[in-house]
């Protein structure tokens, strides 16, 4: 369903287990800046009624993600640290094409947003399959469920305001410069992507 055309290096959730309190930390603002990605597109397409209608619920829901997240930490007695560079995000923002018509931008926006969503996805579920504390093996299920149905919004409404076979043909793109991402960054302890 997701597309993605390289899978997570397995030893991912092995150096992700061993560092639960890095790790908690980053997804932390991973859920953080997805909040504040989608209260961006409203603020930059405020009359696009469906655009707005969809994508509330989704910062409510990635705003709960932040605070469950930032449960999980203090019940663990971890520390939540300054946020971290996300070096997927960034390399994936230099995708983005530059200039066209602001729907133009708006597709790239929500595709990228729905890479990012998919990639989430898959890492959750390695998390709710692989890691051995049974609360969080429950709480990555939850949020995986949760953001498979963020990647199909994204996508929904990529086709919604643009012509849906020009959106397909970019999706490929983005997947193929994804995959690139994904195996040129080296596997970090400290980092949810």
């Amino acid at each position: 369903m997701l597309n993605l055309q390289l899978p997570t290096d397995p030893r991912w959730v092995d150096i992700a287990s061993m560092n639960l309190e890095d790790i908690l930390v980053d997804h932390a603002y991973c859920e953080q800046k997805a909040a504040s990605s989608c209260i961006s597109l409203i603020v930059r397409y405020p009359n696009l009624d469906k655009l707005v209608d969809v994508l509330t619920p989704v910062v409510a829901e990635e705003w709960a993600h932040f605070e469950r997240v930032i449960e999980q930490i203090r019940k663990r007695g971890f520390q939540f640290e300054k946020p971290r560079k996300d070096m997927y995000v960034v390399k994936l923002s230099e995708f983005i094409k530059k200039g066209g018509s602001k729907m133009t931008q708006l597709m790239e926006h929500l595709l990228m947003n729905a890479l990012i969503e998919a990639r989430s996805c898959e890492r959750f579920k390695l998390l709710w399959k692989n890691i051995a504390d049974a609360e969080l093996q429950q709480f990555y299920y939850e949020l995986m469920v949760s953001e498979a149905g963020h990647y199909v919004n994204f996508i929904d409404l990529a086709k919604h305001y643009h012509d849906p076979a020009e959106v397909d043909k970019r999706w490929k793109e983005w997947l193929a410069h994804e995959a690139k991402v994904i195996k040129e960054l080296e596997i970090r302890p400290d980092r949810m992507h």
